[in-house]
């Protein structure tokens, strides 16, 4: 899958083409991806045009051509559209991860342990969770402390 890092935003882009190659059995994705956007943008999703971009990307020939890509949110937003069993893991991590974060809104402490059971799966040590926890602890007292004093300032 053609991706390009865009430097400005911090953002991953990636060719719509490419991902609906892969999650579709088209013998043309140019075609499919066509009548995918007519399809959004009759059903009201016109905005997910204000996302997607075109840059340029280097094709099988050997030239960059301009593709139409999109980031990571948007590009998951697509893939919800896609009719395919490809698509559906992508679509159930989506609704499972969706979920979490409303349980998580419910209650937050739920946030936490999911960032440390994340740290500790990538294997950093019990010590440098807990140190990483009090860090990101202290800087968020700091920040309201200096909202609280600008407010009294101003």
């Amino acid at each position: 899958m053609r991706s390009l890092w865009n430097d400005d935003e911090q953002k991953w882009y990636f060719s719509i083409i490419d991902v609906v190659e892969i999650l579709t059995d088209t013998d043309n994705p140019r075609r499919y991806w066509s009548d995918l956007k007519r399809k959004l943008k009759k059903e009201g999703f016109i905005q997910l045009y204000d996302f997607i971009v075109q840059l340029k990307m280097e094709a099988s020939d050997g030239k960059k051509y301009l593709t139409d890509c999109a980031n990571a949110e948007v590009l998951l937003r697509i893939i919800q559209t896609i009719p395919s069993q490809k698509a559906e893991p992508f679509k159930r991590w989506l609704a499972q991860v969706g979920y979490e974060r409303l349980e998580e809104i419910e209650n937050p402490e739920l946030a936490t342990q999911r960032i440390r059971e994340t740290y500790k799966m990538k294997g950093y040590s019990d010590d440098w969770i807990e140190k990483r926890m009090r860090g990101i602890a202290v800087r968020d007292e700091l920040t309201d402390e200096t909202k609280h004093i600008s407010e009294l300032l101003c």
